[in-house]
């Protein structure tokens, strides 16, 4: 998703499809940041609610809808943390391992990792698919 992208539909992207983030990419095309959902809701919800969540039953539905109807106009870039906070973007060469993976997701706390060649993006894992590939089988066969 570009960082100049519609962060409504962005967030709608993200919402539909099932993923928990989205990889951000600069003019260019580079991946630049992970957007995860978390972001969005951080961005939706008034910093008071967040740090005293009482205040969320004085919310009804239709204005908790109209929060997030503040993302109408602007652009993923908007719903970013500040440069510090994404420094780093979540990367693995197309050869790592599912533990490689998954020690860049645990250290960097995100979501998806972006799997790339050069500067060619191959595709992004979510945590969710790592999970099944890691966790061990519920009833193993004797």
């Amino acid at each position: 998703m570009q960082e100049s992208a519609d962060a409504l539909q962005a967030s709608r992207t993200m919402a539909e499809s099932g993923r928990p983030g989205l990889v951000v990419l600069d003019a260019a095309g580079r991946a630049r940041t992970i957007l995860p959902g978390s972001q969005v809701l951080r961005f939706a919800i008034p910093r008071y609610v967040q740090e005293d969540p009482r205040l969320c039953r004085v919310y009804d539905e239709k204005t908790a809808d109209e929060l997030f109807g503040q993302l109408s106009g602007k652009s993923v870039r908007d719903l970013l943390p500040d440069a510090d906070d994404h420094a780093e973007l979540p990367v693995v060469d197309a050869d790592a391992t599912s533990i490689e993976v998954a020690a860049v997701m645990a250290r960097m706390r995100s979501p998806l990792a972006v799997v790339q060649d050069g500067d060619t993006i191959l595709g992004v894992i979510t945590v969710s698919r790592l999970l099944r590939a890691l966790l061990p089988e519920e009833n193993p066969a004797p």
